[in-house]
Formats: C-alpha cells, structure tokens, sequence
C-alpha cells in the first residue's frame, strides 16, 4: 500500500507564504506509478474543495479564487507533489489534503490521500 505523508502546514499572517510537500512511499522491493497528483481543502462547517490539479504531463489547473496566488508542482525523482502559496488571506484557513492517482501494478490507477495538514492564515 502506498502512503501519502503531508508536511508543511502552520501558522502565518495574511500576506504571508506557506508550500506544502506531499511524499509518496512504499514498502521495500513495492513499485507503483502516479498519474495526476491534487490539493483539496476543506474548512469548518464546509464542503471539501477542489484546490489545484496536476497531471503526469505538468498540465496544471486552479479553482478560480487561488489564480496568480498558488502554484502546484511536482518533483517525480522525490515522488513528491508542492502546493507554494503566496499572499495568504484569512479564508484560506483550511485543513489541507494532497490526492493522487497511483497504480500499484498493471491495472487502474485508485485515489490515494495524505493524512491532512492544518494552514491557519490570521488576520
């Protein structure tokens, strides 16, 4: 089974700058393969939200309200997705989950998550 290990969260003020790291990993002699790699955010009382969308081809995509603030990158030699955010505001405050599609064999590629990393934005 492959884990998605997140790192990077925390506190900052409005204005600040945040990047998020999201490693993929496998057992010892496990190969497997990523496709399209993602960052969702859900805040309290809200729907999770579909951040920024990377595909295996470096194809990027943002939900409207991050444009021109956030930028996803992906490292493959480090199996490793980044989510580089710049001018924080207050409703960014949100938990942060990193998604990928991985094959662990010859097969479909199944949705992977990371365990969730806490981006607090204070005014």
């Amino acid at each position: 089974q492959v884990q998605l290990v997140e790192s990077g969260g925390g506190l900052v003020q409005a204005g600040g700058s945040l990047r998020l790291a999201c490693a993929a990993s496998a057992a010892s002699g496990n190969i497997f393969s990523i496709n399209a790699m993602a960052w969702y955010r859900q805040a309290p009382g809200k729907q999770r939200e579909l951040v920024a969308t990377i595909t295996s081809g470096n194809s990027m995509n943002y939900v409207d309200s991050v444009k021109g603030r956030f930028t996803i990158s992906r490292d493959n030699t480090k199996n490793t997705v980044y989510l580089q955010m710049s001018s924080l505001k207050p409703v960014d405050t949100a938990v942060y989950y990193c998604n990928a599609h991985i094959s662990t064999g010859l097969g479909p590629y199944d949705d992977y998550w990371g365990q969730g990393t806490q981006v607090t934005v204070s005014s």
